[in-house]
């Protein structure tokens, strides 16, 4: 069983650069990867540039560690508007098997990924804190690691790479699929970085006239579920107000070939 003094010792080592530094010394490494956790965020809270700039903001990343090669999508639901119908975040990120960057495997398949069946539920995926590793090879750092008061601060959270930003951007429910329309999961499709106008941001999740979009946990931990795709609400949609639930606005990137 994994202890959290060998948790907390992955992390340091990963913060550090070592991992990195092991990742880019394996020339294999780039060829192995199919799935990974950006190490950075678009930087306009929910406001990605729609599915089609989450795309493109995973494949640059990979493109940066010899992975472009690979076509590349974000694990992003948007939800129905008149002519746009719903999609769903399963049905865009190819079929697996997917493995991260130290070629260790996260899921088999969709229905291994989201636990279609009570026997994959049962046995889960391999989403863990030691294995959704940036494309750098790196953990992110999730609750409980290097606690400070200034954690739900984006401006010290910009530039402190080791403060809590376990919360992915997904838009999704726990089976992969959208939200129905009437209340907005996705800040407005991943176009929009407002915060809703009555001030409750720092207050409340999401609802009926505050934009937000459902996030997972890299580490399982924290929210109602632990769940890694779809736990809870952000309190908003730019980019501090993600930073209030301890997220940056990082998405899961799967390679579809």
């Amino acid at each position: 069983m994994t202890t959290p003094r060998l948790i907390a010792a992955a992390l340091v080592l990963s913060i550090t650069g070592l991992s990195t530094a092991v990742a880019q010394q394996d020339p294999n490494y780039s060829s192995l990867m199919t799935f990974f956790v950006t190490s950075e965020p678009i930087g306009d809270g929910g406001n990605l540039g729609g599915l089609a700039g989450a795309d493109a903001h995973c494949q640059r990343l990979a493109a940066n560690v010899g992975a472009g090669q690979r076509t590349w999508r974000a694990y992003l639901s948007t939800q129905d508007r008149p002519g746009r119908p719903a999609v769903n975040a399963r049905d865009r990120i190819g079929t697996g098997p997917w493995h991260n960057v130290r070629g260790e495997l996260i899921a088999r398949d969709v229905a291994h990924l989201h636990g279609d069946t009570l026997e994959q539920a049962r046995l889960g995926n391999n989403v863990t804190k030691l294995s959704a590793l940036t494309e750098k090879g790196l953990i992110v750092p999730g609750l409980g690691d290097f606690p400070s008061p200034r954690s739900r601060d984006w401006d010290y959270v910009r530039t402190t790479p080791y403060s809590n930003r376990h919360e992915i951007l997904t838009g999704s429910q726990p089976d992969g699929t959208a939200y129905p329309p009437d209340t907005d999961y996705t800040c407005d499709n991943w176009t929009s970085n407002a915060d809703p106008e009555d001030g409750s941001a720092p207050r409340q999740y999401g609802g009926e006239g505050r934009p937000n979009a459902q996030i997972g946990f890299t580490d399982r931990m924290g929210g109602s579920n632990g769940s890694w795709n779809s736990s809870h609400g952000t309190r908003g949609c730019s980019q501090h107000a993600l930073v209030l639930t301890h997220g940056i606005g990082q998405l899961y990137c799967f390679a579809i070939n």
